[in-house]
């Protein structure tokens, strides 16, 4: 028996996504002692914000589109590992994690891979969106790449010190 998404439920893993991001980065935010890493946290966390509003604002046409299942089901199964091997699975393991990160630099390390895992779902996701969708898609990608290279150049600066 394979598994198919909806429109909705798509972008209602998406949501999840984000709203996991913003668990992560605001414990972050109020545990670190570091000033310039708990202001990219908080950036982080209001960028995630803006993220779910936009997908918010997709599912009202989002049952419009159906994701082609294929006859093996590869495709839907290749989505449900994407989501089950994402790094925050869900809003209480987030938060541990975050809470349990043995330094700044350990959370970043997690932070991450969770921009990593995040962008190559929302491009999967984009495949089987509509045309009018995808410039939107786009732009989060972009935006989830930025917090990756910020990220990193976070990770960078703490190594240094």
């Amino acid at each position: 028996m394979s598994i198919s998404f909806s429109g909705s439920e798509l972008i209602n893993i998406a949501i999840g996504i984000e709203g996991r991001g913003i668990v992560f980065y605001d414990v972050m935010a109020k545990s670190t002692q570091n000033e310039a890493a708990r202001e990219v946290f908080n950036y982080l966390a209001d960028m995630e914000r803006g993220h779910i509003e936009i997908f918010k604002g997709m599912l009202e046409g989002a049952d419009k589109f159906q994701i082609p299942a294929d006859e093996s089901g590869q495709y839907t199964a290749y989505l449900r590992a994407l989501v089950d091997s994402a790094v925050f699975s869900n809003d209480l393991v987030t938060s541990e994690m975050a809470a349990q990160a043995e330094s700044d630099a350990a959370a970043l390390e997690l932070a991450i891979r969770s921009e990593k895992d995040s962008i190559l779902f929302y491009y999967e996701m984009k495949e089987v969106m509509p045309q009018r969708a995808q410039a939107t898609v786009d732009n989060i990608i972009a935006e989830e790449k930025s917090h990756l290279r910020q990220l990193s150049e976070l990770k960078q600066k703490l190594a240094a010190l």
